[in-house]
C-alpha cells in the first residue's frame, strides 16, 4: 500500500503531535482527563515524541560537510 506522503522522521513526529493533540481535545471534550489511563497514555505519547525528536536532532548533529583530516582552503 502506497502512502500519500513520504514516511520519514518529520512525518512520524508530525503524526505523533496530531495524535496527542486529538487525544487532548477529545478527552477534554468528554471530561475524562482525570482518569489515570488517559494520563498514562498522554505521558507515554509525549515521551515517545520527545525520544523521536532527540534521535532526529542527534542524527543531524553527527552529519558533517567535510572530513576533518582533509581540510580545504576556500580563499582561492
Amino acid at each position: 500500500m502506497k502512502l500519500p506522503f513520504p514516511l520519514n522522521n518529520n512525518t512520524i513526529s508530525l503524526c505523533f503531535v496530531a495524535i496527542i493533540t486529538l487525544i487532548f481535545f477529545i478527552a477534554g471534550l468528554f471530561d475524562v482527563l482525570d482518569y489515570i489511563i488517559f494520563k498514562v497514555l498522554l505521558i507515554g505519547l509525549t515521551g515517545t515524541l520527545a525520544l523521536i525528536v532527540s534521535v532526529i536532532l542527534f542524527k543531524k548533529s553527527l552529519k558533517k560537510n567535510r572530513l576533518e583530516n582533509k581540510s580545504q582552503d576556500d580563499y582561492n
